[in-house]
């Protein structure tokens, strides 16, 4: 089977943190992983997305699959199931609000940057090498700084997951996953009436 350009997608990923790691300021390149699943379930009314660009999917299959990192063992139910899937979108839209409402609270000059990661939501990392300050106004450096935790954060969950269960268990809970899987949902249900 001959391999497409998009077969290469989970290089983006390791790329993309890479570049988080020495300038903070990369990590809003990781708005492009949220903005274009969206625009795909919004306009396309379909999950091609996840099923063929999503990098991360793609290296989760890698290092489970080709470098067989994973147990493959069979993912449980539970994982997959409404009340946890949706359950985990709303704890992890809460968290984006949060990370919002500090960017704000930056901007609004109430609050000074937080030159730190915070891993899982809970554990504060001090990642002060990656800004210079004064490069750009501090609330862009602590968006930056609270969306690379998430991206982070969701990755090593992601990681997690594959080591345990199947390589792309991830996928079964995805908050982008679910969210454009229920955009896809409203819209074509909508088409069809």
């Amino acid at each position: 089977m001959k391999r497409k350009w998009y077969d290469y997608l989970w290089i983006w990923t390791i790329v993309y943190f890479a570049l988080g790691f020495f300038n903070i300021l990369f990590a809003w390149l990781g708005m492009i992983d949220f903005l274009v699943p969206l625009g795909f379930a919004l306009f396309g009314g379909n999950k091609y997305f996840c099923n063929r660009f999503c990098g991360r999917g793609q290296l989760f299959a890698k290092l489970g699959g080709s470098c067989k990192c994973s147990r493959n063992k069979p993912t449980p139910n539970w994982i997959a199931s409404k009340w946890f899937r949706y359950g985990f979108l709303v704890f992890f839209l809460t968290m984006f609000a949060v990370m919002i409402f500090n960017t704000y609270l930056v901007a609004a000059g109430a609050e000074n940057l937080k030159e730190a990661l915070k891993l899982f939501w809970m554990f504060r990392v001090p990642w002060g090498w990656t800004y210079t300050a004064g490069l750009v106004p501090d609330w862009i450096a602590q968006f930056a700084f609270g969306f690379y935790s998430m991206m982070l954060t969701s990755t090593l969950i992601g990681l997690i997951v594959m080591v345990l269960f199947r390589p792309r268990s991830w996928c079964a809970f995805c908050p982008m996953g679910t969210m454009t899987q229920m955009i896809c949902k409203i819209k074509n249900r909508g088409e069809r009436e």
